[in-house]
């Protein structure tokens, strides 16, 4: 890695951080054929492991990003997870999912090797990307023109001039420093201290969780495998404990060692990492400053309970990247930026919503939130019922109801899974090519979705020489049925339907019937020409 870059007088965007965000962000403007320069303060990859659950959104991310074979090699996938109380069952649970899914409901894997494994995919595009190791953003000036950034290395200070700058530069950001703004929330008491031990182990992948164990009386404690035989642990800490002396060795390995001998784990082991976190809800109120955005950790903090925090930074990324693209191509106005900053405030305070409900069971914060999670996980021991409680409400992708993007739906529909404004649904489908999942056509280009059982009219056929990709779904090719039940159509032939798709895999809007000019007139009515 380049320790003393020479780096552009001027570029379409600067990406200040090169952590797994700003890094994806590079990465999916290069799809869409922009440019920009990645701003990394440090000599390479992070250490430990970090954010290290990948939802099955952000694998989908991942994929149109470049990095798709080499996640899909080296992650664990998994599908649910066990709670004890003590030393006793109190919750299995299981996350949707089904043999024809493209991908798990999650994958373990440490973040280092996410942010390798982009990187790596942005070094097959050079023309378009290039990242600044052991460089910093120390100062940026904002105008209606662009961003003039200033850049400290290891030979000097440069000024390098972007039409955008965004920033991916993490939870104490210099840019959102520079720019006097502040996150806005709430930052929890609770302490953990995350621990890497490398450990062989047969266990099956899953998430573990043990509230008040033996093995650590008063603490709460998850385990989640890694690849590398590397166990991630996150226990709790006491309110009198010093966090200086919880780090130190001495301190971390028998309570670790007393967990793994009550668990049955006796292979040996070494310690590999550790750090400490506690939970904060925190957000900007905008994501936007002008031409400066925001994304990932610059943007909002969210606990790592329900896994919400690094998968939020990637759909940050995929909402922000069509959009960014399309502006500077002349192909939107400036204003469809702002439709990032309302629809990713809006699933930050909605994955805040379930984040803070997840971390006052984890970490209760007062006397009353420890007694009832006490009564429940008591209760839970003999009562089923009681169970869904303590589900630790995993990541799930956040519906943009109300956002200015959405299109109109006309006509009948069976489901509301497609929805303007939700995630369009997967299903796997069979082509010439064989079979592929549905959520393998999205990542780049508007798509509108064809549901017919006749020739393809030329009218529609003529969208895909104004930016629109069509695809064709004939009943043949959706011979498991999943895509006409997602997408709300009823069994059997019918007058037809459209749903167009935008770039991130979002439902823009659906019709009953073939008339192309509907979807020539949402796209034009939000001023967009793909």
């Amino acid at each position: 890695m380049d320790s003393a870059p020479t780096l552009p007088d001027a570029v379409p965007v600067l990406i200040a951080g090169g952590g797994p965000v700003g890094l994806t962000l590079a990465a999916l403007l290069a799809r869409h054929g922009i440019a920009s320069l990645v701003v990394e303060a440090d000599a390479g990859y992070c250490s430990g492991s970090r954010a290290i659950c990948i939802s099955r959104r952000s694998q989908e991310i991942l994929w149109t990003a470049g990095a798709g074979p080499a996640l899909a090699e080296k992650a664990l996938p998994w599908t649910g997870g066990r709670s004890y109380w003590r030393n006793r069952e109190v919750l299995h649970f299981e996350m949707p999912s089904e043999p024809t899914q493209r991908f798990a409901p999650m994958a373990n894997i440490q973040q280092y090797h996410v942010e390798a494994f982009v990187h790596q995919a942005l070094q097959q595009v050079p023309q378009l990307v290039q990242v600044a190791w052991s460089a910093r953003v120390v100062d940026l000036q904002a105008s209606g023109e662009g961003v003039t950034v200033e850049v400290e290395t290891a030979e000097g200070r440069r000024q390098v001039r972007a039409d955008y700058a965004v920033a991916c530069d993490g939870g104490r950001s210099t840019v959102r420093e520079r720019l006097g703004l502040q996150l806005e929330g709430t930052q929890y008491e609770g302490r953990y201290v995350i621990v890497d031990i490398v450990q062989e182990t047969k266990r099956p992948v899953e998430r573990l969780a043990w509230f008040d164990p033996p093995s650590n009386p008063g603490s709460t404690l998850l385990m989640h495998r890694q690849p590398d035989s590397v166990w991630r642990i996150d226990y709790q800490l006491r309110d009198d404990e010093d966090g200086q002396e919880a780090l130190k060795p001495e301190n971390i390995l028998p309570r670790v060692q007393s967990h793994l001998a009550m668990i049955g784990e006796a292979a040996p082991w070494q310690l590999q990492w550790a750090s400490m976190y506690n939970a904060k809800c925190l957000t900007l109120p905008s994501y936007r400053a002008g031409r400066v955005l925001f994304a990932g950790d610059a943007a909002h903090l969210v606990p790592i309970f329900g896994v919400r925090g690094l998968n939020s930074g990637l759909d940050d990324a995929a909402n922000l990247a069509w959009k960014l693209a399309l502006v500077l191509e002349g192909a939107a106005p400036d204003g469809l930026l702002d439709t990032y900053s309302t629809e990713r405030v809006h699933a930050t305070r909605e994955n805040i919503a379930y984040g803070a409900k997840s971390t006052e069971f984890m970490a209760p914060p007062d006397f009353a939130f420890r007694l009832m999670r006490e009564a429940a996980l008591r209760l839970a021991v003999d009562e089923p019922a009681v169970r869904s409680l303590i589900n630790p409400r995993q990541s799930a992708p956040v519906a943009y109801a109300g956002s200015a993007l959405n299109g109109p739906q006309s006509g009948e529909w069976t489901s509301d899974l497609a929805v303007p404004g939700q995630p369009a649904p997967e299903a796997l489908l069979r082509g010439a090519q064989g079979e592929f999942h549905l959520t393998q056509c999205f990542g780049t280009e508007f798509t509108c979705l064809v549901f017919g059982d006749g020739p393809l009219p030329h009218a529609l056929a003529d969208l895909a020489a104004q930016g629109v990709a069509v695809l064709d779904i004939a009943s043949q090719a959706d011979a498991l049925g999943q895509a006409r039940l997602r997408y709300g159509l009823p069994g059997g032939q019918g007058v037809g339907a459209l749903v167009l798709v935008r770039p991130d895999g979002y439902v823009m809007g659906r019709w009953r019937g073939l008339d192309a000019q509907a979807v020539r007139a949402c796209l034009q009515e939000k001023g967009i020409q793909p």
